[in-house]
């Protein structure tokens, strides 16, 4: 099994790699049948995204702080983890953002698409899901949508729910919502597409943001589950995707 090796700058995820690679003598990821990606969480993100077009299986271990796409640290075994891992396919948001010039952008999401207010004016929004209008005016911080994979991040700060890795479902969670107070959101099918307007968007600029890429003073976000792209993700077995996320419904 031939493996390739990237890693965070921090000094403990540089100190695994040099362990890792006295062991299997790596070779880059295009020639790898898997890619350990050694960091955190942010840093799998952006690893995951650089390497989206070579569709390999990628193995995360943890040399971060939550490590929630990880897999814990141990050197010697590792090929047989890999042997044992189970695999988990996660499908990203795809995000066409309009901005104030008329540019169009897009970007892909794997945990979310998040709009927030770029000044301290609230941010008003319409919201469409599959060409019906659900909400008229919504004045918030922001609104994001979320996959499974991504319902236990930024979402579940703002109050989203969890959602299992094997529902068919979408996260549509609001922001510090002030109008109308009592919104707390909706599940959406992994099919719906939603088209979000920012309304009085030069008086409430608002941004945004596929994972970490952002868009300035967008106009107009759609924003749909594409089935066409793939990442892999590798976890042990005994502590895989599914699991973690289910377990965290559970946390007190």
């Amino acid at each position: 099994m031939k493996l390739a090796l990237i890693a965070t700058a921090t000094q403990e995820a540089q100190k695994a790699k040099e362990t890792l690679q006295q062991l299997y003598s790596p070779t880059t990821p295009e020639k790898a049948d898997v890619i350990i990606v050694l960091g955190g969480d942010g840093f799998m993100l952006k690893t995951l995204h650089q390497l989206q077009s070579l569709e390999k299986p990628v193995y995360g271990i943890n040399c971060g702080t939550v490590g929630f796409l990880m897999n814990t640290y141990q050197g010697s075994d590792l090929l047989n983890r890999l042997q044992e891992a189970k695999e988990t396919a996660l499908h990203p948001l795809k995000m066409t953002a309009t901005d104030g010039g008329g540019k169009y952008t897009t970007a892909h999401a794997i945990n979310e698409v998040s709009l927030l207010r770029q000044t301290a004016q609230a941010a008003k929004i319409r919201i469409y899901v599959d060409g019906v209008m659900r909400l008229d005016a919504l004045v918030c911080d922001g609104v994001l949508i979320a996959t499974p994979a991504g319902s236990t991040a930024y979402n579940l700060s703002a109050h989203g729910p969890i959602i299992p890795i094997t529902a068919n479902l979408l996260a549509l969670t609001p922001i510090s919502a002030f109008r109308p107070r009592r919104w707390r959101g909706a599940l959406l099918p992994d099919k719906a597409h939603v088209t979000i307007e920012i309304l009085e968007a030069d008086k409430r600029p608002v941004s945004a943001s596929a994972d970490g890429y952002e868009v300035r003073n967008a106009q107009q976000v759609e924003i749909c589950q594409d089935f066409q792209a793939r990442y892999r993700l590798l976890f042990d077995p005994h502590h895989n995707l599914e699991e973690r996320i289910l377990g965290e419904q559970f946390v007190t």
